[in-house]
């Protein structure tokens, strides 16, 4: 009888039809394609007003001016929200999605998708009030995946350069909001738009935009004034865009910017007569989704993870007499070493922290803490009793502050082995809570999925 069970399987195999389940696939359908859409980037504004600026309130950018997620600013905020409870200055309802601000001299800027009018919408607001003080939008047609803006603008003294979920990228003037140029990277450059929409946070350096495309072009850079395309990396392998955003690295007196495709993970040349060309790539390090960037670490070492049960992996890069190479040097699986599902892990005083993802073992959404020379073994754990889910995190003042998913705020100390909360506390009854996390000033900005609030943390 069993013999006969086994030649009717291998004649028949019942399961032949079936497709292998890859990690961050599921449920995906196809998206209809929008290429014959006809999107003009910049159309809309609207002026409401305008507010004194605030010197010295500033976080430019996706994970702050230094892309450590560590603000420096010598200002003592609060150890516990106090009796009172969080002081809440303002809150404002947005468009769905995880989509969070970038601050400067007093003004937020904000990409958010209106909903009632399908628009791309960068919302500049006044930090300390919420007021709403101009609009520079757009339309496009998007369909709700699991929220619809996802990421962070990148401004300086000039300018303010977007991405919107459909891979729209615009720069307009930082302080009037008149538009200055938009390339629309899906129709320009054949990209295809991630799954869960783009989750690249633009970058400026030099005034220059930094953009991982991963369609025609691997990565171009643009002039921030003129909207003239300095350079353009080729793609020779087709790699795809990820939702990781592109983090430059110094070494050996090098610059370069690091980007984990769908693919492998490059380094692109940053300067000199070889700007803009490949200076290494590794195709080892390739899930189907990427959402955290790269932690730059020393001594040419980079570490990268991604969730849905792919693990974590330490990259070396070395330099050789005419090129560079890079090769993974340790990998693993999540419940094997260091490993996120969504945010971007913190180097911190010589440590790794991050929150472990759900399939992580032991570790299961704990904050954790490992050293870069071994990222299987861990030092630091903030308990079975004490779990987060995939909320963002950030160190200010000396303290780190925990998003849960569904609005509950922590603040907590790490010191070597020791993880202590101070104080816990649920600020907004919302959901999602995923946005990355901006404190300056003493003003702390935190989101759900529909919501924007601003806290005052400064220490009384």
């Amino acid at each position: 009888m069993a013999a006969g069970v086994i030649t009717w399987w291998l004649v028949h195999n019942p399961v032949q039809s079936f497709s292998l389940a890859v990690p961050g696939m599921d449920n995906r359908t196809i998206s209809p394609s929008h290429t014959n859409e006809t999107i003009k980037i910049g159309e809309f504004f609207t002026y409401f007003g305008d507010v004194a600026p605030v010197p010295g309130t500033r976080w430019p950018r996706f994970r702050g001016a230094d892309l450590d997620n560590i603000n420096k600013e010598k200002i003592p905020l609060i150890d516990s929200w106090g009796a009172s409870g969080p002081r809440i200055l303002w809150t404002l309802e947005l468009g769905e999605g995880h989509a969070a601000p970038a601050v400067y001299d007093g003004k937020i800027y904000l990409l958010d998708y209106n909903e009632a009018l399908k628009q791309d919408a960068l919302r500049c607001l006044s930090l300390e009030t919420g007021e709403e003080l101009w609009q520079r939008s757009y339309s496009v047609h998007l369909k709700r995946n699991h929220g619809l803006s996802r990421t962070v603008p990148t401004v300086n003294e000039h300018v303010v350069v977007t991405m919107g979920p459909r891979c729209q990228v615009m720069c307009v003037e930082r302080s009037s909001g008149d538009f200055l140029w938009g390339i629309d990277l899906e129709k320009e450059y054949s990209v295809e738009v991630p799954f869960w929409y783009t989750g690249q946070c633009p970058l400026i350096v030099d005034d220059t935009a930094i953009i991982a495309v991963g369609g025609s072009s691997l990565m171009i850079g643009v002039d921030c004034h003129s909207g003239k395309v300095a350079w353009a990396t080729p793609n020779p392998h087709g790699w795809k865009m990820s939702h990781a955003s592109v983090m430059p690295m110094t070494y050996n007196g090098k610059k370069m910017y690091i980007y984990p495709a769908i693919g492998g993970v490059c380094a692109i040349s940053a300067e000199g007569a070889d700007r803009g060309e490949i200076l290494w790539e590794n195709p080892e390090f390739s899930p189907s989704v990427v959402a955290p960037s790269p932690v730059i670490l020393e001594k040419g070492k980079i570490f990268l993870t991604a969730g849905y049960g792919y693990g974590g992996a330490v990259l070396q890069v070395r330099e050789h007499l005419d090129h560079f190479s890079a090769e993974i040097v340790q990998k693993y699986k999540p419940s094997e070493g260091l490993a996120s599902e969504q945010q971007t892990p913190i180097y911190y005083h010589g440590f790794l922290l991050a929150i472990m993802p759900k399939d992580a073992g032991g570790l299961r959404n704990e904050f954790v803490a490992f050293r870069p020379d071994d990222c299987r073994k861990v030092v630091m754990r903030s308990g079975k009793t004490t779990r987060f889910g995939m909320g963002p995190y950030i160190i200010a003042d000396g303290k780190i502050f925990i998003l849960n998913d569904d609005g509950e705020m922590t603040i907590a100390r790490f010191s070597g082995n020791q993880f202590t909360i101070l104080d816990q506390r649920r600020i907004i009854e919302g959901q999602d809570s995923w946005g990355p996390i901006a404190i300056t000033g003493g003003y702390l900005l935190m989101r759900d999925s529909k919501h924007l609030v601003c806290l005052d943390v400064r220490k009384k």
